[in-house]
C-alpha cells in the first residue's frame, strides 16, 4: 500500500514542479479589494488556480467568495474531516532578491520565488499527496478537506469568514512552519508606539510594509548639511553594519542596511530599523526616536521594556520593530511581539504604558496562544509517520509563529521546514528544496492513511 503511494509519488515529481512554478508565478500579495476578491485581484486568481488544479486531480470544491476554498477527498462528516489547511497569500517581496521574485526558477535542486516555502510549496505537497492516497485507492474512515485560504499573513480573516459559511475540521494540521510537530503556538500582538520628536529632526522615515517581516533596509531624511552627511560616513566606518549618507534636496539622506527575517524569529535576522533609530540618537534624535532606539533598538526579546519572559513549554518571548513612519513631528513604530502560554500579555501592557508617560502605546491586534496535548492522537499519529520517513527525533515543541492551525479546535503545525534547513520565509530570495517538496507529499501522505484511512 504505503510501496504504490511512493510510486505514485514518484511518477508526479515534473508535475508537482511545474504545479508549484505555475502557483508562484501569480504575485499573490494582499492588494486593493474588489469584487469577489477580498484580497485582490491576483490573491483571487491564486485561489481560482488552486482549485482548478484540485478538480483536475478529483477533488470536490467549493470556493468561498474569495476567502477561501475546500478540496474534499472521500465522504464523511465535514466536522469530524482530518483537515490540511495551508495558504496562498504572500507577504510583498522587499529587499536583497538577486532571482526573479515570481518566476520560479529551478536551479541546483531548489525552486526560487516568493511564497515557494510559505506556504504554496507546502500545499503542493499536501495536494498531491491527498491524489496519491485517492489513486492508489485506499479506503478512508473519515473525509480528508484541504483548505487554501488568502489572508493568513495579515491576520487570517479568511478563516474567520470561512468558519461563518462551512464547517471548520475539528482536527487537522497546517503544513507552515517546521517539523516534527508544533502543539504550542505563542500568542503575538502588534504594538503601536507614537509620540513627538525632539532634538535632530527626521523630515520623513517609511520603513517597513508588514508588520511580521523584519525590514532588511530603512531608510531616513533628516534635517542637516554636508557636514553631517559626511559624519555619518565617518561613523560607517566603525559601525558593524552597512550604513551611506548622501545629499538629498537640501538635506541628509541616511541609509542602512540589515537581514531580512520572520518577525517570530527576529534573532534570526537584522532589523534596519533598530540599526537606523540607534545611529539617528548618536546623531542627535530625541523625543519618541530616542525612546525607541533605548527601548528596543537591537534587542530580540523585550529586555529594555520590562517584559522579557519565558517559559518552559513555550520559550522566549520576542519583540520586533518591523514598521516606523513620520506624519510632521509624530512618529510611530509598530513591533510584533510573541509571547509565552503563560504570559499575562494585559499586565505587560499596563506595565510598558506606566514607562512611557507621554507617548501613546496601542494594542492594534492580537491573537491567544495555542496548545494541543502532546498526547492527542493526532500529535501522536503525526509524530510516527515523520519518524518513520526521517528516522528522526519524535518529539512535539513550540513556535513563535502564528497558524491557520489555530482555527481549528485540535489543531498543529507540521512541517515542512525539515531540521537543518535555512529559515527562508519572508526573505530574500527565498526557495524551497525539490526534495523538501517531494519528502514531505511522501510524509503527509503516510498522515492521511495513519488518521483517515480505514
Amino acid at each position: 500500500m504505503l510501496n504504490r503511494i511512493d510510486q505514485l509519488l514518484e511518477s508526479y515529481r515534473e508535475e508537482m514542479i511545474a504545479t508549484l512554478q505555475k502557483w508562484v508565478q501569480i504575485p499573490s500579495v494582499t492588494s486593493e479589494a474588489a469584487p469577489g476578491a477580498p484580497f485582490g485581484v491576483e490573491n483571487r486568481r491564486a485561489l481560482d488556480v488552486a482549485m482548478e488544479d484540485c478538480e483536475r486531480m478529483g477533488m470536490k470544491t467549493e470556493i468561498f467568495d474569495g476567502y477561501a476554498g475546500h478540496a474534499d477527498l472521500g465522504e464523511g462528516d465535514d466536522y469530524e474531516a482530518l483537515g490540511i489547511l495551508a495558504h496562498l497569500d504572500v507577504v510583498p517581496v522587499g529587499d536583497g532578491w538577486t532571482v526573479e521574485p515570481f518566476g520560479g526558477l529551478v536551479k541546483d535542486g531548489k525552486i526560487y520565488g516568493r511564497g515557494t516555502s510559505d506556504d504554496k510549496g507546502p500545499a503542493i505537497s499536501a495536494l498531491f499527496a491527498m491524489r496519491a492516497v485517492k489513486e492508489a485507492g485506499i479506503p478512508l474512515k473519515r473525509k480528508v478537506r484541504l483548505i487554501l485560504g488568502c489572508d493568513e499573513e495579515q491576520g487570517s480573516s479568511d478563516m474567520v469568514y470561512y468558519k461563518e459559511h462551512a464547517t471548520m475540521p475539528r482536527s487537522g494540521f497546517s503544513p507552515d512552519a517546521e517539523y516534527p510537530v508544533i502543539n504550542i503556538e505563542k500568542g503575538g500582538c502588534h504594538l503601536m508606539i507614537s509620540g513627538k520628536q525632539a532634538g535632530l529632526k527626521v523630515l520623513e522615515m517609511n520603513v517597513g510594509e508588514r508588520a511580521n517581516v523584519v525590514p532588511g533596509f530603512a531608510s531616513a531624511l533628516v534635517e542637516g548639511n554636508k557636514a553631517l552627511a559626511e559624519k555619518v560616513n565617518a561613523m560607517a566606518k566603525e559601525l558593524p553594519y552597512p550604513v551611506s549618507a548622501r545629499m538629498e534636496n537640501g538635506a541628509v539622506r541616511i541609509d542602512t542596511v540589515g537581514v531580512t527575517g520572520h518577525a517570530a524569529m527576529p534573532e534570526h535576522g537584522r532589523n534596519a530599523i533598530g540599526q537606523l533609530v540607534l545611529l539617528l540618537k548618536d546623531l542627535g534624535a530625541e523625543g519618541i526616536v530616542g525612546l525607541l532606539a533605548d527601548k528596543i533598538g537591537m534587542t530580540c526579546y523585550g529586555e529594555n521594556l520590562g517584559i522579557a519572559m519565558e517559559d518552559q513549554i513555550s520559550g522566549k518571548l520576542t519583540c520586533s520593530m518591523d514598521i516606523i513612519r513620520t506624519e510632521g513631528d509624530t512618529v510611530s513604530a509598530t513591533m510584533d511581539i510573541r509571547y509565552p502560554v503563560l504570559f499575562n500579555l494585559d499586565a505587560a501592557l499596563s506595565l510598558m504604558q506606566s514607562g512611557m508617560e507621554g507617548y501613546e502605546v496601542v494594542n492594534l491586534h492580537s491573537r491567544k496562544p495555542h496548545y494541543v496535548s502532546a498526547d492527542t492522537e493526532l500529535v501522536k499519529g503525526l509524530l510516527d509517520v515523520y519518524h518513520d520517513v526521517t528516522g528522526n527525533e519524535k518529539k512535539a515543541i513550540a513556535i513563535g509563529g502564528g497558524t491557520y492551525a489555530q482555527s481549528m479546535d485540535e489543531g498543529v503545525a507540521f512541517g515542512a521546514q525539515f531540521p537543518g534547513e535555512p529559515e527562508m520565509a519572508h526573505q530574500a530570495d527565498e526557495f524551497l528544496s525539490l526534495d523538501s517538496l517531494f519528502g514531505s507529499a511522501k510524509i503527509f501522505a503516510r498522515a492521511i492513511v495513519r488518521l483517515a484511512g480505514k
